[in-house]
This record gives structure tokens, sequence and C-alpha cells, in this order.
């Protein structure tokens, strides 16, 4: 089992020194998940993460805090903390914090490891 506290990863402290996105995995093989992964997310004000797309990834991706745009097969969403996104494999997507505050994020997905399956588009 691992228990993950919404309130810590508010609270975590990023080592953010400019405009790059971070991101770390939070569920691994390490905690005994095979068929399922997790990471944890940080958006800066005017960054984002490229246009892509998973061959057989699902994810559900939950906003902890800030606000920003999702964007699935070109259709924009404005999503803010406390909205869950489910994005099916093969869908185009990319998320983007157009806020003036960080952008905090967990993300759950099938088929790990989180490198596996990334393919990345021109936007």
């Amino acid at each position: 089992m691992k228990l993950f506290k919404y309130k810590e990863m508010i609270d975590l402290k990023i080592p953010i020194t400019d405009n790059t996105p971070y991101r770390v995995e939070v569920l691994t093989k390490d905690h005994n998940a095979s068929a399922i992964g997790g990471m944890f997310g940080v958006l800066p004000p005017n960054s984002g993460v490229p246009y892509h797309y998973h061959k057989e990834r699902e994810s559900v991706l939950i906003v902890l805090t800030g606000n920003g745009i999702e964007i699935i097969n070109k259709v924009k969403t404005n999503i803010s903390k406390g909205d869950i996104l489910f994005i099916p494999a093969k869908e185009e997507h990319t998320i983007i914090n157009n806020g003036k505050e960080e952008l905090r994020f967990i993300e759950f997905y099938t088929n790990p490891p989180l490198s596996k399956d990334f393919f990345a588009l021109n936007q």
C-alpha cells in the first residue's frame, strides 16, 4: 500500500529555478505496482509539457492547485484545482499552466514506466 497525502504534495518544496516543469515518479515497481504508475508534476506559470500521445497508456490526472488548459485532440478545456481528467490511449494532449501560480497535479497511468510510451508531436 502507498498513501498519498494531498496536503503534502501541495506543500512540497520544489527545486524549480526557471520555467522548467518538474515531475517525479511517485508510484513504481518499488511499491509493488506492476500495471500502474504515478507521477507528481509542477508546472510554473507560463509553462507546459510537449504535445504528445501514448499508444497504450491511459491516464487519470488530478489537479491539486492552480489553473491551466488541457488540450486533447486540439480541443482546449480549462482546468483548475479539484478537476479530475481521464485521458484514453492514443489521444493527443498537453497541459499548460496559463495562470499566475504553480499548477500542481498527480497523475496515475497504466503501462509504466513513465518514459516507456511517450510520443511527442508538433502542435
